[in-house]
């Protein structure tokens, strides 16, 4: 799924290196993905960057000139080293090899890129790229380490298949992971020293070994929370059911099938991790209301005669943490088939939630866009329909707003 545009990044100035190694070929996607993502990308070459992939492929995708000359004329006052960075929100190295970092380390400016890092007054995201011996090496670890320490920002690498290959660790990342780590980079960090506890997917209550109560929830949306969460610079665990979703970055990820293991991996986490009212719980998953008062060992075989389940209330988490003394700043969702702002109201007040988002299930659930309403002791708030992860962001910057205020 296309990461989409995210305001924050929207309009940006970013200068993307490329550096000699195999990964530079997966630059060509990410520089799609950014100016796709309405990102000004300004890309800067190496020579042994154009042994692997053309500057005329680099041109053609970001719609501008590739600098590699330190001695390029084209820049206006002929320092394209300094023009280039004045003019950048964030310089990132993708792929950074072995070799680059060092230099970076070592502070030399032997070419317009190692230059341009340099003489530099920007950010700096570097991805490395390289053989995984490359990477566990000590003089790789030390420039780590330096790096960090220096301020720059080290996104990945990955463990994987590699060109060589071998499998380990040293893939760049997909032009996607890096696309939503530049859009967690510029996301204002309104929920820095925050902890926030959400749950999401679908819970499978057992009727026998394989045979299930459970519901169409996808779990994109809490998926998306925890994602806008985690770009807000908040502390993120995330208590999923099931679905087929990757944890997103930056996010603890705990797995609970039922309702009722789901819930005591919240009510664990609040306690342990001493959850107070500046903290967030918020209660995305569908979970199934009743469950099988029996569970049966064996499958049950099919016969003529009805088979009737008798099945037990659950648990109700959302409820219980609210009522918890001193508990998180709760938000809850209402997903409804009808009187959806009635319906959702009533909810808030009966479970005494700061916050409620409600929408339609009809037009949510498995769907990539959401349209949600808002209701707190203001108002209602209804947002537009957007993609789920936009979304996500609207209803936490809306939550940051409200915990502030508290």
């Amino acid at each position: 799924m296309t990461t989409p545009i995210n305001t924050n990044i929207s309009r940006k100035k970013l200068v993307l290196g490329i550096t000699g190694g195999i990964a530079a070929y997966k630059a060509a996607e990410l520089v799609r993905l950014l100016v796709k993502a309405e990102i000004d990308v300004q890309v800067v070459m190496t020579s042994a960057a154009c042994q692997f992939i053309t500057p005329v492929t680099m041109q053609a995708l970001s719609g501008k000139p590739v600098f590699i000359d330190m001695w390029d004329n084209s820049s206006g006052n002929g320092m394209p080293h300094i023009e280039l960075s004045r003019n950048a929100d964030a310089i990132l190295v993708a792929p950074a090899s072995a070799d680059f970092m060092a230099k970076l380390v070592q502070g030399r400016a032997d070419d317009l890129l190692s230059t341009l890092c340099l003489a530099r007054d920007c950010p700096l995201l570097v991805a490395p790229a390289m053989n995984k011996q490359m990477w566990e090496a000590p003089a790789t670890q030390r420039n780590i380490a330096q790096l960090k320490a220096d301020g720059s920002t080290i996104l990945g690498p990955e463990s994987g298949v590699q060109a060589c290959g071998e499998t380990g660790l040293g893939r760049m990342l997909e032009p996607e992971a890096l696309l939503a780590q530049i859009n967690s980079h510029f996301t204002p960090k309104l929920l820095a020293n925050k902890r926030v506890l959400i749950t999401a997917g679908a819970t499978i209550e057992k009727i026998d070994p394989v045979r299930a109560i459970t519901n169409l929830s996808s779990g994109k949306m809490g998926y998306a929370i925890a994602q806008a969460a985690a770009d807000m610079g908040a502390e993120v665990t995330l208590v999923s059911g099931a679905t087929s979703l990757a944890t997103p970055h930056n996010v603890t990820h705990i797995s609970a099938t039922s309702a009722e293991s789901m819930y005591l991996a919240v009510m664990k986490n609040i306690a342990a991790l001493t959850f107070g009212p500046k903290d967030i719980f918020i209660s995305v998953a569908a979970v199934a209301d009743y469950s099988p008062a029996q569970t049966s060992t064996q499958k049950i075989k099919k016969s003529e005669q009805t088979l009737t389940i008798a099945l037990k209330k659950n648990k109700d988490i959302l409820a219980d943490v609210a009522s918890l003394p001193n508990a998180p700043f709760c938000v809850g969702f209402a997903a409804e088939s009808e009187n959806l702002l009635e319906y959702a109201e009533a909810k808030r007040l009966a479970k005494k939630l700061p916050l409620i988002v409600a929408n339609l299930a009809t037009n949510a659930m498995g769907s990539d866009d959401n349209q949600v309403t808002l209701l707190d002791k203001n108002g209602v708030h209804t947002l537009d329909s957007a993609p789920k992860i936009q979304v996500a962001r609207e209803i936490m910057q809306h939550t940051a707003k409200l915990l502030s205020q508290t």
